[in-house]
């Protein structure tokens, strides 16, 4: 419990210290960010915005994190796991993709960074990276990082396995690359106004930790009553969780409406990145669409505009993501916000009662 505090408190620390030191910098740079010209007019005041305040983030997360592992080696002499490096560099990866598009933008003053290409490519070569060190990583719990399989909670109810190792590796390769392109431009495209993407992503991200800390007090092996989980570290899971989610809380101070900075793709590439990592990590992909289900709204009404116009000619929406188009019904910014946060909260209840109800129903079956 020490070790969780410790995360949390540097995170936070880092965060609400650490971001205003970078908004004197990136005024000094002169790096603001260049807003969409098809967006909201109301939009066009935040040009020039100090971006990048997603570096704040990602170093609160992993210093975070490290603190936490340091205090936890001097005190029982407890080495890092390789879930937790392998979240953190699903992070840190997708954080230096979207540091690359930012600073790309910056550079040529103008809303276009990484061409989709070269930011596709680079999702496929760290998302493989992942994918395949995840399965076969060697761990000191004896439970691989990731299985190789799609689950909605735990147990795989389709395992790659049946094709052969080989396959089944190929299998979970793009099955990797699919969740962490999914989740990262959910993710980015929810960043869309003041405070929605740090808000909403540190709802979800405190929904995860719950559920790795409830896996690690019934972890499988150890002496508790129940269903048990075949999860490889899932403390670390936890604390990483926290720290991201204190983070984004740390941030919010200086990104709520009006922001004094946006963490662009630098920020919501990475927590995207976390988040498809976290859902990998402890066997809850599935799950992963309702604990993160405002992201999955926000895609799915840019999916269902664009597919819909090439088709008919015509919007379901006044503007996709959804977000704008609340905004052209004549909702404030504020007001857009603070309601997304409570449905990404409702969403996070969802799941977790969802999760808490597998594991009561299984464990059931267990006694029996």
């Amino acid at each position: 419990m020490i070790a969780l505090i410790i995360g949390i408190l540097t995170s936070l620390i880092i965060t609400l210290v650490g971001t205003p030191l970078l908004i004197r910098i990136v005024h000094k740079l002169n790096y603001g960010q260049y807003i969409r010209q098809d967006g909201p007019k109301s939009h066009q005041v935040k040009r020039g915005t100090p971006t990048l305040g997603g570096v704040v983030i990602v170093l609160a997360v992993v210093l975070g994190w490290c603190a936490s592992a340091l205090y936890r080696f001097c005190t029982t002499g407890a080495r890092p796991t390789w879930a937790a490096i392998l979240a953190l560099f699903s992070m840190v990866s997708m954080g230096v993709l979207g540091f690359i598009d930012d600073f790309a933008k910056v550079r040529k003053k103008q809303n276009e960074g990484l061409t989709v290409g070269g930011k596709f490519f680079g999702q496929v070569v760290f998302a493989t990276i992942f994918a395949v060190l995840a399965l076969i990583v060697p761990t000191r719990s004896g439970f691989p990082v990731a299985q190789a399989g799609m689950s909605f909670i735990e147990k795989p109810f389709l395992s790659f396995e049946f094709a052969g190792r080989i396959v089944a590796i190929i299998l979970f390769v793009i099955w990797v690359n699919f969740l962490m392109a999914a989740w990262t431009n959910a993710v980015n495209l929810t960043d869309g106004l003041d405070g929605l993407c740090a808000g909403s992503s540190m709802i979800a991200f405190v929904g995860y930790a719950i559920i790795a800390m409830w896996q690690m007090y019934h972890l499988k092996g150890q002496a508790h009553s129940g269903f048990t989980y075949a999860v490889s570290d899932p403390l670390d899971l936890g604390i990483i969780a926290c720290c991201a989610a204190v983070a984004c809380l740390g941030f919010l101070w200086y990104n709520c409406n009006p922001a004094s900075i946006f963490m662009g793709d630098t920020g919501s590439l990475a927590l995207g990145g976390l988040f498809a990592a976290l859902s990998i990590i402890t066997h809850t992909e599935f799950l992963a669409m309702i604990i993160g289900g405002l992201f999955v709204v926000e895609t799915l009404s840019d999916v269902i505009q664009v597919g819909y116009f090439k088709a008919t000619h015509k919007r379901v929406f006044k503007m996709a993501p959804i977000h704008h188009h609340f905004e052209l019904c004549g909702w404030s910014e504020s007001k857009v916000v603070v309601r997304f946060w409570i449905i990404e909260l409702m969403f996070v209840i969802t799941g977790l009662i969802i999760f808490y109800g597998n594991w009561v129903g299984l464990s059931g079956l267990w006694h029996h």
